[in-house]
């Protein structure tokens, strides 16, 4: 019995379910996700090892720009071979991502079996903090996400690129709901305690080129923020 197991590869992904669940059709396989998504990678695989299934083919797909690269889905799915017991079955990994349904026939057919002596979930390169000035932090709540945040983070991806701004400079973290929702897609930058709200894509490029590279907070899209300095 083999399956091909379909991965979502970033929160693009998880907001574009008809699209994911379209190329898995395609497939005829199931849907995963690497991160911020259910079921996980590592749960599915662990379906369908339980199910009895002798071969998986795994394949990530990546709608936009915000996606790891291959590299990391087979590390994932090679962490989770080596600590499933026996029986387990055989899988491959496609080495490229999926970009498109027209890409799905080719991207299956460029695999490597999994062999449990792939680089592993830890590196020395991980191990400390990152010296970034800013953290930015992008909701991905309910409204935020209906309301277009994975466009926002891709947006801000792009931005601090183009100003050659790094995880040490600015790292950008998916939360979850921030709660001003009325002002949805909300971001708040710390530790300068700076909030925004209706946060779309030329907002994160002027916010990005304003209050990131340039120090000043974009006052157009900035959010009152009243601080409660002692617990009652």
């Amino acid at each position: 019995m083999t399956a091909v197991l379909v991965v979502a590869m970033s929160v693009r992904e998880v907001v574009a379910e008809d699209e994911l669940t379209a190329i898995a059709l395609d497939a005829g396989g199931t849907v995963a996700h690497l991160q911020l998504g259910d079921p996980t990678l590592r749960d599915e695989l662990t379906r369908l090892a339980d199910a009895g299934l002798e071969e998986v083919t795994v394949v990530g797909v990546s709608l936009g720009s915000l996606a790891p690269a291959a590299s990391w889905l087979r590390r994932v799915v090679a962490h989770w071979w080596r600590e499933r017991p026996e029986p387990r079955p055989r899988v491959a990994v496609a080495t490229r991502l999926v970009q498109d349904r027209a890409d799905l026939r080719a991207v299956l057919a460029e695999t490597r079996p999994v062999h449990g002596d792939e680089a592993g979930l830890r590196s020395a390169a991980w191990e400390d903090v990152t010296r970034h000035r800013h953290q930015l932090l992008v909701c991905r709540g309910p409204r935020c996400t209906a309301l277009g945040s994975d466009a926002t983070a891709e947006a801000f991806v792009l931005a601090c690129m183009a100003h050659d701004l790094g995880d040490d400079d600015v790292l950008i973290t998916h939360t979850g709901c921030q709660l001003p929702c009325n002002h949805a897609p909300v971001v708040s930058v710390q530790p300068d305690d700076v909030w925004y709200g209706g946060v779309d894509a030329d907002a994160a490029r002027a916010i990005t080129a304003e209050h990131l590279v340039a120090g000043r907070a974009y006052a157009e899209r900035r959010l009152p923020r009243t601080r409660r300095d002692q617990a009652p």
